[in-house]
Order: C-alpha cells, then structure tokens, then sequence
C-alpha cells in the first residue's frame, strides 16, 4: 500500500552549548497539525522517546545463516594447486615489500595533502553508514497533538510490538499556538542520536513546524516529495492493535523493581530448549508471582499485590520484548499490566507522572498482529446505521477525546450503538482507544480512507457465518447476566453436522468467553479469533435484539 507525503523540509537540529531545537517537519499534504513548546522534563523525554525508537527497530524474528558464499568458496578451494600458490605467494610477498618501502617515503613526503582526500573518506563512509541505517530502522512517523497530550506511536519491523508513548502538556512549557489532529512527519534515524544529546542544563525546544503548510513561493525550495510503499500487513496490523486494547483483561500493578528482576532473569538466563514462557500466578490479595520455563525460576514481586477476584495462571511467550522496558525503570512510577489470557497478546503501561509508555506484544513474538489474531471479531460489532456512527465520530471530534459514557450522556444515544460505532471507526484507523486513560480518541491513521478491501477484518470465518445466517442453520437462545452482559447457547448446523455453541458478552458488547465443538475452536481456542459458529450465534443474536435509537 502506497503512502504520499510531502514535506517542505527535512527535520532539523539546531545543537548549541545551552539550547537545543528539535523542529520536526510534517506532511503538507494532510490537515494542518503543529506544537511548538520547551521541554520541561527533558530527561525523562529522552529515556522515553528512546525506548520508542528500541520499540521500532525490534526484530527477533529467527534468521537461518547464509551460507551459500561459503559453499562457492569452499568449491573453490577444492580445486585450487597449492604447490602453485605457493610460488606466486612468494613473488607476490617480494613485489609487495618493494611497493611498500615506495609508499611509506611518499606517504611521509605528502602526509599534509592527504588530509583532505582523508577527511572525504571518512564523510563518504559515514554517509554510507547512514543510508544503510535508516534502510534497516525505520521509525513509522505517526504523530498525534491533542488537546491533553501529544502522542507518538510505531510499530516494530517484526510486527509483533507496538508502542504509544503519551506527553501531556505539563511535560512542556512556554507553549505556543497548536492544532489537534495527525500528521506523518518527516523522521530520521540520525534524529535518535540528536534525542540522546538532551540534558538537563540546556534548554530543548519541541516543534512540529507550523511554517510546513506555508504556501510555496517564486524562490523557495520545492517541496519534498516522499512515497512510502507500506505492507498491508503492516496497517493491518496496527488496526488489530487498537481492536485487542478495547478487550477485556486482568488488569494489575508491578512496581518498577519487580520489572528490573523481571529482565535480570532474561539478561542471566539463555534457554536451549522449549518452553520459553512466562508463567504469570495471580492470587488474590497475594504478591504477582512470575514464573520462567523451562528453568523453574521464580520471581515473586513482593511490592505487587494482585488484586484480582479469582486465582488465575496465565502463560505468556515473547519474553524477550519485555526488553523494551528496561530504559523506562528508573523514571517509572509503576508498570500497569493488562493481560488478555493465555497465549493472547498482553500491554504494558508504564506510568512515567506526565507520560505514559504503553508497550503492546502479540502473543508470541512468531505470531504478529496482522496475521494471526482477529481480535476486531471480538470487539462490540451491533449493526449501526451510517447516519448514527456519522453522529458518534463527529461528537468524539468535537472534544477529540472521550468516554462511551460521555458520548452516550452528550449525544443520547444507547451505549450499544456508541460501542458499534467506536469499534468499526477503530477498524478503519479513524479512531483509536488509549489504554492509559481509558478514552477513545481521534486519529486519522492515513490522510485518505484506507482501502478495506484491503485491509477488511472481515475473514473467511465470517464469510461462513453469514452464509450460515442465510441458511436459517442457527437457533440461539439468550440469558441475561447481573453484570449486565449477556450469555448466549444453542446450536449450528454446519453441512452434516450440528456444532453446540456458546458464548458470553459483556456489558460492553465484547466477547469474554465462548466454546465450540468444531476442530478449528478445540485446536485455537480464542487465539486466532472466534470461528464461524460462535460469529453466527453472536449475529443471530444481534439480528433477533437490534440497537433502538432514541428518538
């Protein structure tokens, strides 16, 4: 999938002994989106930022050895007459130390004009090793001003981790003009290293520049045109984030020492053999135990106390992201943990006082967002019509950051189809939920509307369902729950054979739990998402109760 951009400049950096300026320059062609402030916290913002950039250039995917340059030489050397070689060895060795004699007289007589053809090389190489860099790291330049915070977020090469990192405006100060909405900026791998210069005692200035959407002159420099050829998984994969931070999860605190001995574990242990899981033991009013396979270690985090309902025992694979973490221990007030279950993907919020790092990991590091999880099949999907969810955006768009309650209490309109209408503009990257602050809030992932023909979540599974549906293959019956959710039974013929189905959805339209009998949910369960019968019973659930709008 191809992105335009077009930036009037590159981002720049201006280093002087006592202010530094970071003025990032964005897309002209999209609506205009700036921010011009000092940091206050400078400190913190540079660890943060920096744990962003580690975020983008993870990639732990396994790489088998090329080794077919070893092979062409190793037949080569098969075939070689050494007896030969080693007579044209020793002509070559008394050619050499007359040449070298001769180039270490004129390399003392010409040392001064050397100088500048030295200098040339070294610029040359480093260039070189700048183009390869950003070649290999590239930080998805994805920008968010809004009226409480300004946040970024990417996605790593592997595409199994995700990072957000949030800055209120306490982090700034002397805080100019701004404008809400998204932009992609123009963002270099040389920009990290400009990130590491800031201190303390210099004074850094934070700018995405306004003056990008000045209107070209006679005179001026062209406007650079950048198109970027995105995988379709990679947008994909960003929706699916989005989808799985609105569900469900075991939620709990970790202090950041218990986080430390967390890595220290993976830092002195390497395993050899299988499994390589973390076992999360949660006990209610007991400290979070964590346990790593295949080694026994336990580590029990002491100043974390779970404060769950029930005792659980959740296993998670990818460990080895939790890496990712590390910078943000000593500036970190404490770690939320948001587990979705066993095997599913998990979020880690770092509280930083006036930001917040929400690090997001699939389920195993193999298994990334795009391709395997369906995790929008579990989000609230009531059938809302196209005048309503219309409502529901322009009223988030309004205040550019809200709660379904608000929504509902502004616009009058019931929860289910705020709910419906939320998750299908989460969908199409026009909105997101922030898992931090528990709002949704507007982000407009594209300048134009994505091609979900492309990136439908719509799947095969629910393709079925709906033929299901048609056939009449589906009897349901439902019974409310106290919590205000709802459990749903019954049965699904499916060819020659008749499925027992069940499911239970919360009060916020999500799927919590469900069982099958088909193959495909006895060998996934609910890690790839929901199979066709339990999608048709939910459907036929929502075609029988339909979202009533008040009048």
């Amino acid at each position: 999938m191809e992105f335009q951009y077009a930036f009037k400049r590159s981002s720049t950096v201006d280093n002087g002994p006592g202010r530094t300026a970071l003025s990032f320059s964005p897309d002209t062609r999209r609506a205009p989106t700036f921010f011009s402030g000092e940091l206050r916290k400078g400190i913190a913002f540079r660890e943060a930022i920096s744990a962003l950039h580690d975020v983008v250039v993870s990639d732990l995917r396994f790489k088998p050895r090329d080794k077919s340059e070893y092979k062409a030489w190793a037949a080569k050397q098969e075939a070689i007459d050494w007896d030969q070689i080693a007579a044209q060895r020793a002509g070559v060795a008394r050619q050499m130390k007359t040449l070298q004699e001769r180039l270490s007289a004129l390399y003392r007589e010409s040392s001064a004009r050397r100088a500048p053809l030295e200098r040339a090389k070294r610029a040359y190489f480093d260039y070189l090793y700048e183009k390869d860099r950003d070649a290999w790291f590239v930080l998805d330049p994805v920008i968010t001003v809004h009226p409480d915070e300004i946040f970024f977020e990417c996605f790593s090469q592997d595409e199994s981790s995700y990072g957000r990192l949030g800055a209120s405006y306490e982090v700034f100060r002397n805080i100019g003009e701004f404008a809400c909405g998204t932009t992609n900026i123009d963002y270099s791998s040389a920009l990290y290293d400009e990130f590491q210069k800031i201190r303390s005692y210099k004074t850094t200035k934070f700018e995405v520049d306004p003056s990008g959407f000045d209107v070209q002159t006679t005179g001026e420099e062209a406007f650079k045109e950048v198109k970027i050829d995105l995988p379709d998984s990679w947008v994909r994969g960003f929706l699916q984030v989005n989808s799985a931070m609105g569900l469900p999860a075991r939620t709990f605190d970790l202090h950041p020492m218990d986080v430390h001995n967390l890595c220290f574990v993976l830092r002195r242990h390497k395993e050899k053999k299988g499994p390589r899981s973390m076992r999360y033991c949660l006990t209610p009013g007991q400290p979070v135990r964590v346990v790593f396979d295949p080694w026994g270690i336990e580590v029990v985090c002491r100043r974390s106390e779970y404060r769950g309902a029930q005792a659980e025992e959740l296993r998670i694979w990818g460990r080895r992201r939790l890496h990712i973490l590390e910078r943000l221990i000593p500036i970190a007030e404490k770690f939320t943990v948001h587990l979705l279950g066993q095997g599913l993907p998990s979020f880690y919020v770092a509280d930083l006082g006036d930001m917040t790092f929400t690090l997001g990991l699939s389920g195993w590091t193999a298994n990334d967002w795009s391709k395997a999880g369906n995790f929008d099949l579990l989000a609230p999907r009531a059938e809302v019509d196209d005048f309503t969810r219309q409502r529901v955006f322009d009223g988030l768009k309004e205040r550019w950051l809200d709660t379904p309650d608000g929504l509902v209490t502004r616009l009058g309109i019931p929860r289910a189809a705020v709910l419906g209408a939320l998750g299908a503009y989460t969908q199409a990257g026009r909105a997101m939920f922030d898992l931090a602050k528990g709002v949704y809030r507007v982000r407009e992932l594209a300048r134009d509307p994505l091609p979900m023909d492309k990136l439908r979540f719509s799947n095969p599974r629910e393709e079925s369902a709906t033929r299901l549906l048609s056939r009449n293959a589906v009897q349901s019956s439902a019974r409310a729950l106290p919590d205000g959710g709802i459990e749903l039974s019954g049965s699904v013929k499916d060819g020659s054979h008749t499925h027992q189905t069940s499911l239970t959805i919360d009060a916020d339209a999500r799927i919590t739990r469900a069982e099958c009998e088909c193959n495909y949910f006895q060998q996934n369960k609910l890690f790839k998402g929901p199979c066709e019968h339990i999608l048709a019973l939910r459907m036929h659930d929502a075609r029988r109760r339909p979202v009533v709008l008040a009048s």
